[in-house]
């Protein structure tokens, strides 16, 4: 699948993580975590060029595209979506900032408007790159979407493709969930006190 001149989709992997029972206490709502990853071709690998303008283009589909699939992986509307996050893994034949480029100047746009739009989701996204070979896993930082500050939903979930990134692929990650940890007990600001206005509180 091409998504951008130059560059295409190898596959795609959706990863659901449900969580029935903590520290031996069963839990009254399960905690729900998915994940989807996109392999895409690095039209940059293997050689230095200043404008990475295929790369942000490129996140500007795949923030909505991945959202999706990680939405649509736990059946649920985008308004039901608490907590997200993205990642990164570049192969070696890349570079670090070639991850960075898909993740930040248009990613976000499309992972929010999967994840209940602009009005809702106020906190930044938090994200991870790193570089790797295929099988090279990666937390993918997730927190609340309507303020960075509710502690109950600081987490992660790993993700690995087992035969992927090659050298001139990237591993691009969108992750959600549907609720915050098991267990939560560490105080802050609750997700039923969020103002909402500032991405923060």
């Amino acid at each position: 699948m091409e998504i951008t001149p130059g560059i295409t989709v190898r596959k795609v992997a959706v990863y659901v993580d449900e969580t029935f029972v903590e520290n031996g206490r069963r839990l009254d709502k399960p905690v729900r975590k998915s994940a989807a990853a996109a392999i895409i071709k690095n039209p940059y690998a293997g050689r230095y060029v200043d404008d990475l303008t295929a790369l942000v283009d490129a996140g500007d589909f795949l923030g909505g595209f991945l959202g999706r699939k990680a939405r649509e992986a736990l059946g649920i509307a985008p308004a039901a979506v608490e907590s997200y996050g993205k990642a990164a893994v570049i192969g070696l034949a890349g570079e670090l900032e070639h991850g960075h480029a898909i993740l930040h100047p248009k990613f976000g746009r499309g992972l929010r408007e999967e994840c209940g739009g602009q009005d809702l989701c106020k906190a930044i996204i938090p994200s991870a790159a790193k570089m790797g070979g295929p099988g090279t896993a990666v937390d993918v930082p997730l927190h609340y979407k309507r303020a960075a500050f509710v502690r109950s939903h600081y987490d992660a979930v790993e993700v690995r493709v087992p035969d992927a990134p090659l050298p001139d692929e990237i591993v691009v990650i969108a992750a959600v969930t549907d609720s915050g940890r098991p267990l939560p007990r560490i105080g802050g600001l609750k997700k039923e006190e969020v103002k909402g206005e500032d991405g923060l509180r």
